[in-house]
């Protein structure tokens, strides 16, 4: 790339990466890929988490499968040959701690001397902030200034839906028939952004685990709910009981980090509130 333009970017674990020029290939974990795809930088290939097999998760793909990008599998069990087929120049995963990558091990990038650009999508930053990184990340590899007016308009329809019906939502991933994991509003950037647009989520109350109360169906019962959101990827089970009354809808807790996935959740969010 000799007579390129230099490429660097600082991301969310602090780390400085340069390229000779502005890296084309670009590898991901899938929920950073499905995001710069909504962004205008297509993967040429997305790999999942220890949550996920050898297929690619529905819930989780986005636009990634419409558009071809292959998926290699699990990023834990991601050998160096096969990433060295994909010929990489950068390498896009998330991380929840600021510390580390999520769903692939930094040394295999390091091993073909590729960077790798980790962005956080934890709770020490609001959903905005988290949009607007992932938004920088693809105007350096080349996109357009992401459009949000699309996001502005789905936030006002929710905002209305919920001033409207002042529902209580309740957020949770079925685990079985016999618990469930119900989701702490303010550990997830999505959830708490939902409280600031008026939507009246249910906290599970004190217990152990920072993200999650995991409890039984019948606690969940308990908060009598008047719409319930369910965790959708794969890993995740059906609601087994449903409180008397409550409506379901869909969440994707790793719903990609762009404005055009966060804009089709509120707007579906706004008509599950409204029936």
């Amino acid at each position: 790339m000799s007579g390129a333009q230099a490429w660097g970017f600082t991301d969310d674990r602090g780390a400085e990466l340069g390229a000779e020029g502005v890296p084309r290939r670009v590898v991901a974990y899938v929920r950073a890929g499905a995001a710069l795809h909504d962004l205008g930088v297509t993967p040429v290939g997305v790999y999942g988490s220890g949550h996920d097999g050898e297929v690619l998760d529905p819930a989780k793909a986005g636009g990634l499968a419409a558009a071809g990008v292959p998926y290699v599998g699990p990023g834990r069990a991601l050998d160096e040959g096969l990433l060295r087929e994909l010929r990489p120049d950068v390498v896009v995963d998330v991380t929840y701690d600021g510390k580390s990558p999520y769903a692939l091990d930094e040394a295999l990038p390091e091993a073909l001397g590729v960077p790798l650009a980790a962005l956080s999508v934890g709770n020490e930053l609001t959903l905005p902030a988290i949009l607007d990184r992932f938004g920088a990340l693809a105007v350096s590899l080349g996109a357009a200034p992401p459009e949000a007016a699309g996001l502005g308009a789905a936030e006002a329809a929710l905002r209305e839906a919920a001033a409207r019906t002042g529902l209580g939502v309740l957020a949770l991933s079925g685990a079985g028939p016999e618990q469930v994991h119900l989701a702490r509003p303010s550990a997830w950037p999505e959830l708490a952004r939902l409280a600031e647009l008026g939507v009246r989520l249910l906290d599970p109350g004190p217990g152990p685990g920072a993200n999650w109360l995991t409890v039984d169906w019948d606690r969940a019962a308990e908060l009598r709910p008047g719409l319930v959101l369910f965790d959708s990827r794969e890993h995740a089970t059906s609601p087994h009981e449903v409180p008397s009354g409550a409506r379901l809808a869909p969440w994707n807790p790793e719903t990609p980090p762009s404005p055009a996935a966060y804009a089709r959740f509120f707007r579906e969010l706004a008509e599950a509130l409204t029936g």
